[in-house]
């Protein structure tokens, strides 16, 4: 079984350390995704989103340590939003990414909602954080259980389909579907918790 990691704040805490691989893989693994979706989300073809995740990787592990001892710090995902804004609009800005300027009202009205999507961008950066720490989750959880508990599980919960009929799709009772749907929901909130705990 794929070892826990540890909470967010701890696992925060050993990045200063770049001998840690495991804290390294740990992070990668749950924010690389977040950064590259906010990559693409802005324009960015694939390749220059992976380019850019490494860019923003490389600029977390230079500075964690200054932002670790600041008394004023806000909340981590806050700052590494920051980061991942910062190094995309500096990948939209750079020369073979830019349009050739108009000085139009369209150009204008762009500009001008970058400016604005400050707040939206935060709440769908929580939003991905929180998909992809489902995603982890279940990856975790789908190797511990089996795949009838699994198929139990996926089908009344996430395809929402009615618990009778998942249990006459895998020949279970009501009963069994419920008890195996409990029992991944109580592992996935376990393995979310250990994780997001700040």
């Amino acid at each position: 079984m794929p070892s826990l990691p540890e909470t967010r704040a701890s696992l925060i805490l050993r990045l200063p350390d770049a001998a840690d691989a495991r804290a390294w893989d740990d992070f990668v693994v749950v924010y690389a995704p977040l950064v590259y979706r906010l990559a693409r989300r802005h324009g960015l073809q694939p390749a220059d989103s992976d380019d850019l995740v490494q860019d923003v990787l490389a600029a977390v592990a230079r500075s964690v340590e200054t932002w670790l001892a600041r008394n004023d710090r806000g909340p981590f995902r806050a700052w590494l939003l920051r980061i991942a804004k910062n190094h995309t609009m500096n990948a939209l800005t750079r020369h073979k990414f830019r349009p050739i300027g108009t000085g139009d009202s369209a150009m204008a009205q762009w500009l001008t909602q970058q400016a604005g999507n400050n707040g939206d961008e935060a709440s769908h950066f929580d939003l991905e954080y929180r998909r992809e720490l489902f995603r982890w989750a279940a990856e975790r959880v789908r190797e511990e259980v089996t795949d009838h508990t699994w198929q139990a599980f996926w089908r009344s919960t996430i395809d929402d389909q009615p618990i009778a009929a998942v249990a006459e799709q895998l020949e279970m009772s009501v009963g069994s579907v419920y008890i195996a749907r409990s029992r991944v929901m109580a592992r996935l909130r376990e393995f979310v918790a250990g994780v997001s705990q700040e």
